[in-house]
């Protein structure tokens, strides 16, 4: 139809498939489909306009949509389906490793130490995480594993737990707080990045939920940063 009517034959490009293949094989079917969904908007309206000299444009992007519809029905990810178990990893994680690392700095003040503290508290806290879940899943009888949904819950605490403590590790000969400054960088671009791919996955607002996770994480850090001070003033602990 298309080239029926502009005469040129538009072959796909072929950097566009090679992205969004690595995209999909990488973030799984859903992600892929729903992001390349998102130019949509600017593609509707650009089929209106188009419309007004080619009358069968309306009756291409109803089938387009359609088509989409239809396709994202047929698919079913398990990662989707145990994607709460990974949110409460993640989100638990970066709010309770980033706040005890943020006391652990101003309480230690020595960065192997503080990197060590972590990590145990990190292995210790991803095995909670994972028996708490696996017995919150198996209480609710459902369709999802219960194994499954503590193994996911676990491994993302876990890596979670890693990416924070690496400038501790990496960063040994340098002060504790410039260690403390690159783990809040890396917590926030771990929000933004499971954000935005909770966001394209579920059809929801990026914003509202990025903003919110960020000021929880933030606010906790803060605030036991500031006990991490209180505590090393009051008791006059010195390591």
């Amino acid at each position: 139809m298309w080239k029926n009517n502009t005469g040129r034959d538009v072959k796909p490009k072929k950097w566009k498939k090679r992205i969004y293949y690595l995209i999909v094989r990488i973030l799984g079917l859903t992600f892929g489909i729903k992001l390349m969904e998102m130019g949509e908007n600017k593609a509707q309206v650009a089929y209106a306009q188009i419309a007004k000299i080619i009358p069968e444009a309306k009756s291409v992007l109803a089938d387009e949509e359609e088509h989409e519809a239809q396709l994202i029905g047929l698919i079913n990810e398990e990662f989707l389906d145990y994607m709460g178990s990974v949110v409460l990893g993640l989100s638990d994680a970066l709010v309770e490793l980033t706040g005890a690392l943020a006391g652990l700095t101003l309480a230690l003040s020595k960065t192997g130490l503080i990197a060590l503290t972590g990590l145990i508290i990190g292995i210790a806290a991803t095995l909670s995480m994972g028996a708490s879940e696996y017995l919150s899943t198996k209480s609710e009888e459902g369709l999802k594993s219960p194994m499954k949904a503590a193994v996911y819950t676990g491994t993302a605490y876990l890596i979670t737990v890693l990416l924070l403590i690496f400038p501790y590790l990496f960063f040994r000969d340098y002060n504790p707080l410039i260690c403390l400054g690159i783990t809040i960088l890396i917590a926030v671009l771990i929000i933004f990045m499971f954000t935005f791919y909770i966001s394209v996955a579920k059809d929801l607002s990026f914003k509202r939920r990025f903003l919110e996770v960020t000021g929880i994480s933030l606010g906790v850090a803060a605030l036991t940063f500031i006990i991490g001070l209180l505590v090393k003033q009051f008791l006059h602990v010195e390591i």
